[in-house]
């Protein structure tokens, strides 16, 4: 499959990014290396927090969807780095079992004023569960390659 530069992607332009189904296994071995908080490793002391149950870290759902974004866009595209992200938000806890699908939406383009070669596209990736419920927000501008400096 071509890839994808900077001229091909236009504002409004939005793409399917993909499934991942997290398993309670998954919670508990991220959470005793990244985020050893009680609701994320332990069922019983789960139940004693706000949400009631095991429910997985924030930081494991971001690094589930920059994945799904990774393999469902950027590796299609002429994307040479990360250059920002932004508004961050867990809209809704993800529990074990949980089927997590992501999709971008292209917000802005611009040429860079440094380097005509590269253009930043700022996009917001939202996931959700195999509900429908919207679980995960971010923003994020990528450096992308241009195929010629002249659009």
């Amino acid at each position: 499959m071509p890839k994808l530069y900077f001229e091909d992607v236009s504002v409004g332009t939005t793409w399917e990014l993909g499934t991942y189904e997290l398993s309670k296994s998954e919670i508990k071995s991220f959470a005793e290396q990244y985020d050893p908080q009680p609701f994320h490793l332990d069922e019983e002391a789960a139940k004693e927090s706000i949400f009631e149950t095991l429910i997985a870290s924030g930081w494991q759902t971001a690094c589930i969807y920059i994945r799904l974004l990774t393999e469902g866009f950027l590796e299609r595209t002429s994307h040479m780095a990360g250059k920002r992200v932004s508004d961050l938000q867990w809209l809704h806890p993800v529990y074990p079992g949980d089927v997590l699908t992501g999709r971008i939406e292209i917000l802005d383009r611009s040429v860079s004023s440094s380097n005509p070669e590269r253009g930043y596209l700022t996009y917001r990736v939202i996931g959700s569960t195999q509900t429908g419920e919207t679980v995960f927000r971010m923003d994020l501008v990528g450096i992308f390659g241009r195929r010629s400096n002249t659009q």
